[in-house]
């Protein structure tokens, strides 16, 4: 399987810094192309969340061209070995960024939605509320925000419709850096050939409808790369034009 990817990060209408980091890598190896896409977004109501959503991001791309060529090398490589590392890897990291605050007497922090492809299989690792979607007959969310308004949502106590508007759907339950303890959810599955995947933060999600959305990404309408870019693009003007405050990010992979 190959990947077209691209991507496109915007500051938005009203912030001076863009606290998004992401990154996106595909390199070519026995199982094929292997693609790594990562999501960070620095809280926006704290202070350095660019420093911590960038913190995170270096690591991820310095463990894709360093560490994952010998995990791919185990003769009982999968999917399981990755999660592994990963969880080793994230929590260290969140003991990074928690002590630096705690030296600084600062507070910061940054989501987290990463995702890899390997051998038609994929792995995600979600903290905050970063998203990552797949889109082939419909549209399909793979994570599963970690915040206050997801979890009344899960309880019934408010509609998905009111948690659009929920004066709270900024408070997230859990992030990268804010804490000590920290609990990475992960999901596995196939990868679906000519379907997409995008990863974006919430600045990016907030003002599009799911209708939206899937027109904007469907799979049929991105034959290259400059597709993707353009679709990018779009979407993010689209953001700003509705009034979108926060930073707006997204990733996008297509797999062919």
């Amino acid at each position: 399987m190959q990947f077209l990817t691209a991507a496109h990060t915007d500051v938005g209408i009203r912030k001076k810094t863009n606290q998004d980091s992401m990154c996106i890598k595909v390199a070519r190896t026995k199982y094929g192309e292997v693609c790594l896409a990562v999501m960070c977004d620095g809280m926006g109501g704290l202070q350095k969340g660019e420093l911590a959503s960038a913190t995170v991001i270096r690591r991820f791309s310095k463990w894709f061209n360093e560490e994952l060529p010998q995990l791919l090398d185990a003769p009982d490589f999968s999917m399981n070995m990755v999660k592994s590392v990963w969880e080793l890897m994230i929590n260290e990291q969140n003991e990074l960024v928690y002590k630096y605050g705690i030296n600084e007497n600062i507070q910061l922090g940054t989501t987290l939605t990463a995702m890899l492809f390997v051998n038609n299989k994929y792995l995600t690792a979600q903290l905050g509320d970063s998203r990552a979607y797949m889109l082939d007959k419909s549209l399909v969310q793979l994570t599963q925000d970690q915040s206050v308004v997801a979890r009344d949502v899960a309880m019934g106590l408010i509609t998905a419709e009111q948690a659009k508007t929920d004066s709270r759907r900024n408070v997230l339950l859990q992030c990268l850096g804010a804490a000590r303890n920290i609990r990475t959810e992960y999901t596995y599955g196939d990868v679906k050939q000519n379907a997409t995947y995008v990863l974006c933060s919430d600045g990016f999600h907030h003002e599009l409808s799911d209708e939206e959305f899937y027109g904007l990404f469907a799979p049929s309408s991105l034959k290259d790369e400059n597709d993707i870019k353009r679709a990018l693009i779009g979407a993010v003007e689209l953001d700003k034009k509705r009034g979108e405050t926060d930073n707006i990010t997204a990733l996008l992979i297509k797999a062919i």
